[in-house]
């Protein structure tokens, strides 16, 4: 196993340094920082085309294929969505680039060649694979893209974590993953033939952070316990041909290098060691202008049953400053928000994705609410379609 040795960071993070001896971080002073407690006021309001480009695909709908569009992941030729994870009914839709339908797998039983649960799936077009995220079954579950079998072995393998929540392809032989309830080793690459770890990344940090609540209740003899959190973030963005790694217990966003060297990006005040209750940094969207962020936080009301207040803000790279943001789809007429909160990274071409359901586009193609592609689209829709994904990827800069 490869692993880099410990240096000393430079003098301006000598103090995230000392909290946890770490992997080499080189020696840039690019970065920004952030204070995660301030009002970020006036909010500024961005269309969405002024600084990313958007494609829209319209899933085919047929009788196999209803479905209600939740992106697993997307390549060059290849869409592979789901239906939500509380349904669970193990479908795997396959449709090209264009939104034709191609064929539906379900490989979901007990069997050592199936999955009980469909977390995510990681789309490796080289290869002509998909690395199925079993959470239940605590492995990943390896398929050809006609859903035949090739292989599955354990998260992490001999440790005793959890599972990995985010997965990314990260080239021909490995994956990178990242473990929310690693105390230590969060984040590594490992390899796409048998999941051994074959890169270790530390990052620096004291003491491991959750953004949840829990408590005990009176099952179980007092034993069992409840938890509630603020819904899906994510740790690992793909930018720039590199990869950001957010861990809530640190203070510091890297970036993660390909001589795999961290690189200082982010960096957040006040420290969230020193905070009760925390205020946790979440990353949502990057463009080349544009970071879009959020704090939430770390408190929730049991009997009102609601918490984890957020702000959400975006540091604008060519102005140098924070403020907060209302993003609309320029291609609704009238004023359609987008909310940040509700997307997840995809690859270094297509940064995000949104869902847009039928009914509501039928509804504001005959309120002539729509223009351009999607208005072309909405016109072929009616109110029992596929969604219509829209992905959001970064400007084409060779134009």
């Amino acid at each position: 196993m490869k692993r880099i040795n410990v240096i000393s960071v430079i003098i301006l993070f000598l103090a995230i340094a000392t909290e946890s001896r770490g992997q080499k971080q080189t020696g840039s002073n690019d970065f920004i920082t952030v204070n995660v407690v301030k009002d970020y006021s006036p909010k500024k309001e961005l269309i969405l085309q002024d600084f990313m480009d958007v494609e829209y695909v319209a899933l085919e709908t047929n009788d196999d294929f209803i479905n209600q569009g939740i992106v697993l992941d997307i390549g060059n030729e290849f869409v592979l969505v789901k239906n939500s994870n509380r349904i669970n009914d193990g479908n795997i839709f396959v449709y090209d680039r264009t939104g034709k339908a191609i064929r539906k797998i379900n490989r979901k039983g007990q069997s050592g060649e199936e999955y009980i649960s469909l977390y995510t799936v990681t789309l490796d077009e080289e290869n002509k694979e998909m690395f199925v995220n079993d959470i239940l079954g605590k492995k990943i579950v390896v398929y050809d893209l006609y859903g035949n079998f090739k292989r599955s072995f354990k998260h992490k393998n001999g440790t005793d974590s959890q599972f990995y929540s985010d997965i990314f392809n990260y080239d021909r032989q490995h994956l990178i993953c990242y473990d929310e309830y690693d105390k230590e080793l969060p984040f590594v690459l490992i390899s796409k033939q048998d999941g051994s770890i074959t890169q270790e990344i530390k990052i620096p940090f004291k003491e491991k952070k959750f953004l949840s609540q829990i408590r005990k209740t009176g099952e179980n003899n007092g034993r069992a316990v409840i938890g509630v959190g603020p819904g899906h973030y994510y740790s690992i963005f793909p930018f720039n041909d590199n990869w950001l790694l957010s861990e809530l217990s640190s203070d510091t966003v890297y970036t993660f290098m390909p001589d795999y060297n961290l690189r200082p990006f982010i960096v957040r005040t006040p420290s969230i060691q020193s905070m009760n209750p925390e205020e946790c940094l979440i990353l949502r969207l990057f463009s080349d202008r544009y970071y879009f962020m959020e704090s939430i936080k770390n408190v929730y009301d049991w009997n009102a049953q609601e918490g984890f207040p957020s702000k959400y803000f975006v540091y604008d790279t060519k102005e140098l400053s924070f403020s907060g943001y209302t993003i609309y789809n320029g291609d609704f007429l009238a004023k359609k928000e987008i909310y940040m909160s509700m997307i997840k990274p995809i690859n270094h071409e297509i940064t995000s994705w949104n869902s847009l359901e039928a009914y509501q586009l039928v509804e504001s193609y005959n309120k002539g609410e729509l223009k351009g592609k999607l208005k072309e689209i909405a016109s072929k829709l009616d109110e029992d379609s596929n969604p219509v994904i829209m992905l959001i990827k970064h400007k084409n800069r060779s134009l």
